[in-house]
């Protein structure tokens, strides 16, 4: 059902279907569409207690009808996530869109709440379906393993999936080294078996800084 035109426009086919998508990320569509706006940080009760007590700001619209809708913002890169039953973990500002068959819902994942615009949550998305997540330039999937844990830059991070344990470090940054931020720099590590999005641009963050 998700199709990628290009880098930065996502097309998905529908009959009858839904999908969620970023709020206002609709460039085009053809065919007979119905829209209506959701909140996010998962469904029901349970989402609505959730979102109360993390402040995700995650903000989605379902998109019903049948016919092709097209996708886009801000001109960011596309990247196409199959998900077989397992979750994937994503910031909120990097998530596109997902087909009906994904559950959404919200993780507490500590002091990545840093980052400007992020809280100390990230949203999670779990089932049998497609996700689409952007990032700032062609996103580089990097592989987790015993042997070889990774270290990451919070502002360089965009998703992961898999058996992952996710701790955070203080580390000397470039920026740092080069004079460019203040106070303790943090990393983000990742141990375990399983795969981490990062992107070639940093997001605004406060110097990776606590």
């Amino acid at each position: 059902m998700f199709r990628l035109q290009g880098s930065k426009v996502l097309a998905v086919d529908m009959t009858g279907d839904a999908v969620k998508a970023k709020n206002g990320s609709m460039v085009a569509y053809d065919g007979q569409m119905d829209f209506k706006k959701l909140s996010g940080g998962g469904e029901g009760l349970r989402g609505m207690v959730t979102r109360r007590i993390t402040g995700e700001q995650m903000t989605l619209m379902e998109v019903k009808g049948h016919g092709t809708c097209w996708f886009a913002d801000r001109a960011s890169e596309i990247n196409l996530v199959a998900l077989q039953g397992d979750k994937l973990y994503v910031e909120s500002s990097n998530l596109l869109a997902t087909d009906s068959g994904l559950r959404t819902g919200t993780s507490f994942t500590g002091m990545r709440g840093a980052t400007q615009g992020n809280g100390l949550f990230t949203t999670t998305i779990e089932g049998h379906g497609q996700a689409a997540i952007m990032s700032d330039g062609p996103a580089v999937v990097l592989r987790v393993s015993g042997q070889y844990p990774l270290t990451v830059d919070p502002g360089a991070y965009v998703a992961h999936q898999g058996n992952l344990r996710q701790s955070f470090q203080s580390g000397v940054t470039f920026r740092t080294f080069m004079g460019e931020g203040g106070g303790e720099a943090f990393q983000v590590r990742f141990e375990g078996d399983g795969l981490v999005y990062v992107q070639p641009s940093e997001r605004n963050t406060i110097a990776g800084d606590v």
